[in-house]
Order: structure tokens, then sequence, then C-alpha cells
């Protein structure tokens, strides 16, 4: 997906979406399920109250989002794959090509275990590839882990 071309309700372009700057403590949870938003959330918030999100449902609408001048960069985007619309290896192809984003850190938290989706994945960038774990204590854990390693808020 090309976003050169990107056009938003109130007629910004990307250009004008490159001078955001990033929130501290704010979580993009990108996936289609809200059940697993949900405990994603609820994890991360048993690790630290104050945590910020935005729930998004899909590749696309985290495109839409970050291209957004309105709104401001995450601090992280904790990224499924496997998505309707445009997946997450889609999209963030389409992040790690922007030069205004692609510092942003991007922990794939998946249930595919799939080589090469690792693969694809460290190849566009990812700063962590992480099966989502079968348990909530295991989700607990995993988001402090992530939260100590990749923000500083």
């Amino acid at each position: 997906m090309n976003m050169k071309n990107f056009y938003f309700a109130n007629q910004t372009t990307i250009e004008q979406a490159s001078m955001k700057s990033i929130d501290p403590n704010l979580i993009f949870i990108v996936d289609d399920d809200p059940d697993d938003r949900q405990v994603i959330l609820d994890a991360f918030l048993e690790n630290d109250p104050s945590i910020k999100y935005v729930f998004i449902e899909n590749g696309h609408d985290l495109l839409a989002n970050l291209y957004d001048v309105e709104g401001r960069y995450p601090e992280i985007i904790l990224l499924d794959l496997n998505m309707h619309k445009l997946t997450g290896l889609q999209a963030f192809k389409e992040i790690r090509t922007n030069k205004d984003m692609n510092q942003i850190p991007i922990i794939v938290l998946t249930t595919s275990t799939h080589h090469a989706d690792k693969r694809l994945a460290y190849e566009f960038g990812a700063n962590c590839y992480l099966n989502k774990p079968q348990t909530y204590s295991g989700l607990i854990e995993m988001s402090g882990s992530i939260r100590k390693l990749f923000m500083k808020g």
C-alpha cells in the first residue's frame, strides 16, 4: 500500500503528519480481536496504571492513526500479524519505510508460529517478535518486560 496519496477527512497529507511528536506512555494495541486487545491492555495496566492506549483493529486503521496530524506517535506499537483489510506485515513495511515513524518500536505480539512470519517481521525491523502467552499471568509478566525494555514513561 503506497501512502503517498493518502488523504484524511480534513484533507491533510502525509507530509503534514511529519511534525508529530511521541506521546510518552502511549501504546497502540493493534489486533482485530477485541477480547485480545482488552486483555493485553489489562495486563499492561497491572504493571502501570498510567498507561495510555489506543485500540486499533487492523493495519489500515493503524496507518490512518499514524498519519493523522491531530494525533501523536505512540511510544510503542503492539502489532498482531493476522488481521483483515491490511495485515500487520503490510502495515509494518509502510511504517519502516517512512522516515518520520520508522523509529517507533514495534513489538509483534501474535499467535503465529510460522517461521516465515517471524523472519519477515525481523527483516522489516521488528524490535521484538513474541507469541501471545497462554495464561494471563504470562501476559502480565511479558507486558512488564516490554514496558521495562521499550518505554521510558
